[in-house]
């Protein structure tokens, strides 16, 4: 394990709740539409952390899993996928990756615990997927709501 993946994997638990505390604006602006869901969709658009996911969904992931999260003949369809996926699978497969063989498939989902591209924004292609499961975001780029100064300070954090 390389010198970044032992530092990541002994301050990813901090390093994702500072990510969910600046992700969450504060008062009744908050990005859940209730307790359970990660994203806020109004009149058609987005919160911002859900089309970051958008974003960063289709720079890293959409390659192999298909734009939109229909999935592909490489990988399997994550908008069908996250309806059943727990938050924490969805965590340790994103930052450990998974290999799967069998007798007549074999698949193998990378590690992104080094990039920072997919960790400093983990909760917003969580968020894009699940609008994407939900069915309450529909294929191609959303409307979206101006970017927050948290998800600046946030980003700025993370990437630097």
């Amino acid at each position: 394990m390389g010198r970044f993946a032992k530092r990541v994997s002994l301050l990813l638990p901090a390093v994702l709740m500072a990510a969910l505390t600046l992700a969450l604006p504060a008062g009744d602006g908050g990005w859940a539409q209730d307790e359970e869901k990660p994203y806020r969709i109004k009149d058609g658009v987005v919160d911002w952390y859900t089309f970051s996911g958008f974003r960063r969904y289709h720079a890293e992931c959409h390659v192999c899993h298909g734009p939109d999260g229909l999935g592909s003949t490489f990988a399997p369809a994550l908008a069908e996928t996250m309806k059943t996926m727990s938050y924490e699978d969805y965590l340790d497969i994103v930052v450990n990756g998974r290999e799967n063989v069998g007798t007549t498939a074999q698949s193998k989902m990378p590690a992104f615990a080094e990039n920072l591209n997919v960790m400093c924004f983990i909760d917003d292609i969580y968020a894009y997927l699940m609008a994407r499961a939900d069915g309450v975001l529909g294929r191609g780029r959303p409307k979206k709501e101006p970017k927050p100064a948290e998800a600046k300070e946030r980003d700025d954090s993370c990437l630097s």
